[in-house]
């Protein structure tokens, strides 16, 4: 496959990085990514996803939201709204420059990002999520005892994954706006959920309930034994196999 180093403007203006991976020979469809909360488009499980796409005949678009990986802007100023819109923007690049996305893939928060953002990819036919939670402000148990500092002073910093990361009271009111559960039932394409059952991280209770507010088609597939991030080669592998065959008849 080759790969082609990108930057498209975001939902505030900033410059965002992004990478087309495409594969060799013919194209026979799009797929853009939504990476994990705080992560990036170069997590080595979304790398391993878009190359077993790309064996497939899927170019893949993957990219960093505003204020992550390398990316521009302010992670402060940033929320689960405006990642929707970087994602459209995203789609709209894809349009114009390559082919528009007929496949829609998140990563936990990305996944609750994707199903929300369907409606406004016209393009979408089927979207598959990854450990997603049902609903967006799951992400706040990540916060803990910071919950009060950012609820009384409007901001406050917290420490994920090894990194520092300013969250403020509009991202926590954002989360709390989303109404995921009537973006699920309105969804109108394909929907394939892969998690695990043993996820620490978002438990497999989210899964059902996207499955149970969801209208067919849609399809579940238990991840076994992987963890929240699929940092077993093993378990990403499986998903691109799994995603690509699915996404075959909606294409």
């Amino acid at each position: 496959m080759s790969s082609e180093k990108i930057t498209f403007e975001g939902a505030f203006g900033d410059q965002l990085a992004a990478r087309m991976d495409l594969p060799e020979g013919t194209i026979r469809t799009y797929a853009l990514v939504a990476h994990c909360f705080t992560c990036s488009k170069n997590l080595r499980p979304i790398k391993n996803i878009s190359a077993g796409l790309n064996e497939r005949g899927i170019g893949v678009f993957r990219f960093d939201f505003t204020g992550l990986g390398e990316s521009e802007g302010d992670f402060a100023d940033t929320n689960f709204s405006s990642n929707i819109d970087d994602l459209i923007a995203a789609a709209g690049y894809m349009q114009k420059h390559y082919g528009a996305p007929e496949i829609l893939i998140g990563h936990s928060l990305g996944g609750a990002a994707v199903i929300q953002a369907a409606s406004q990819i016209p393009a979408a036919r089927a979207v598959a999520t990854i450990g997603a939670p049902s609903n967006p402000d799951h992400v706040k148990k990540n916060f803990g005892a910071k919950l009060d500092e950012i609820e009384k002073k409007g901001r406050a910093t917290v420490t994920l994954a090894g990194r520092d990361f300013t969250i403020t009271r509009q991202f926590i009111e954002d989360l709390e706006a989303s109404r995921m559960d009537q973006s699920i039932r309105n969804l109108n394409r394909a929907l394939m959920i892969f998690h695990s059952p043993v996820d620490k991280i978002v438990g497999i209770d989210n899964a059902a309930h996207i499955y149970k507010m969801a209208r067919h088609p849609k399809s579940f597939v238990s991840l076994d034994n992987a963890d929240h991030l699929l940092m077993d080669e093993k378990d990403s592998t499986f998903v691109a196999e799994v995603l690509a065959s699915w996404a075959r008849r909606y294409f």
